[in-house]
């Protein structure tokens, strides 16, 4: 053990989600620079300019490139181009121009580089440049979701362009010394259907990245945000895109506010859908947007909650784990998840034990699933109770931090080997 302690491997994470930006992939990131920092190794993490999820960047963040230290963590930020509405050529423009200023960036010779996917262009690019270095660094890819997938379950591709996705996913992968990704599903996905070999394959599973004080004075906390203690509050917290379909929770609310049904959804966040739902949802006076809240507010907005909602699109079945359940998890509401029965979202609710499930882009099963919980006061609890469990058990990020220095020390070990 001491041998490992004197020669902890310098590491370089590359992704384009970073700290500040509140949800998605960047809460994960920023957390295992400052997990592995906390344990004593040197980390760099070069990212692009906050943008998610309102698809423009933060204030206070100008020019071309900027060096921060956040927490211990040296941050080096590029500024990349940020599509106004994302679509797939959007993407691909981001990807690319972060892929573009990752190219000549100063990498400082790290024995191990993290390369975060998505951004799979800049993954690409790391991998090309630093094979053609002296020393090459050791490369695992961090797999948060799968694009080839991803453009087929979401529309944006079909035939040639989708094959083409998949095509460059499975060289990218195959090209690393190893891959981690966040579910048993998306293992056996790279294994059978990218060509990843099972030893370079790991799964690591994300991780509840809140740490909630238990709300003591709920009441209040509902009244500042408006919701009338006798009415049932659906939130759905984080992005408002293409994926999560929120068009089904606008037909849910039309359908309470017709029967005169004591029920409010709530849409807190932000998104490229945001605009297009607030039009959808105009005159119903039971639908609420709330901007992004700061941490304590958006904890102490989950538990004050009645019912935590997942929506996603009905094609959705393997492409992506909502990070939002990690959240959902420990605040101990009970989850309603309007999903695909096969999707990666409904395993994780029938492992966990934590919500219901009902069927996707069907306003009157996602209605009648809120009533159930309403009129079920009991169950809801235990469902609450069930998440937390689940979330103590198996997704704690001192857990996922380890796991995570225990696949860096192998892939540098690898390196030395070579």
């Amino acid at each position: 053990m001491g041998a490992i302690e004197m020669a902890k491997p310098s590491i370089a994470i590359l992704g384009i989600n970073y700290s500040p930006e509140p949800t998605g992939i960047a809460p994960y990131t920023s957390g295992l620079a400052s997990g592995l920092v906390g344990k004593g190794y040197q980390v760099r993490v070069l990212t692009g300019y906050p943008h998610y999820p309102s698809w423009s960047v933060h204030p206070g963040y100008p020019g071309r490139s900027m060096a921060e230290n956040l927490g211990g963590v040296d941050v080096m930020r590029y500024r990349h181009y940020v599509p106004s509405r994302t679509s797939s050529l959007g993407r691909i423009l981001m990807e690319a121009s972060f892929a573009a200023r990752l190219l000549p960036a100063r990498l400082e010779r790290p024995d191990v580089i993290v390369s975060v996917s998505p951004a799979l262009l800049a993954t690409a690019a790391a991998l090309a440049r630093a094979r053609s270095t002296r020393g090459r660094p050791a490369i695992g890819v961090w797999v948060q979701d799968l694009y080839g997938l991803g453009v087929v379950e979401t529309g944006t591709m079909s035939g040639r362009p989708a094959a083409a996705t998949s095509a460059l996913e499975s060289r990218v992968l195959r090209q690393a010394d190893g891959v981690a990704v966040i579910h048993e599903r998306f293992r056996n996905h790279i294994i059978h259907k990218l060509g990843v070999s099972p030893s370079r394959a790991t799964v690591i599973r994300n991780w509840s990245h809140v740490a909630m004080d238990p709300l003591d004075d709920k009441a209040s906390v509902r009244e500042a945000l408006g919701w009338k203690s006798n009415e049932t509050v659906v939130l759905h917290a984080g992005n408002m895109g293409a994926k999560q379909g929120l068009e089904n929770v606008v037909g849910a609310a039309r359908l309470a506010e017709t029967r005169g049904l004591p029920v409010k959804f709530v849409l807190l966040g932000d998104g490229n859908q945001r605009a297009n739902l607030e039009r959808l949802s105009a005159g119903l006076s039971n639908i609420d947007f709330v901007e992004p809240l700061p941490d304590s507010q958006f904890f102490a907005a989950l538990q004050a909650a009645d019912v935590l909602l997942v929506n996603e699109r009905a094609s959705l079945s393997e492409m992506a784990v909502p990070s939002k359940l990690t959240s959902y998890f420990a605040s101990g509401r009970p989850v309603l998840a309007a999903t695909d029965a096969k999707s990666v979202t409904a395993g994780e609710i029938e492992s966990s034990e934590a919500g219901l499930l009902v069927e996707p882009e069907n306003p009157q099963s996602l209605l009648s699933g809120v009533i159930k919980l309403s009129e079920n006061p009991d169950l809801a609890a235990r469902l609450g109770v069930a998440g937390q469990k689940f979330r103590a058990e198996n997704l704690t990020m001192d857990k996922a931090v380890d796991d995570f220095e225990d696949w860096i020390l192998r892939l540098n070990r690898g390196r030395k080997s070579r």
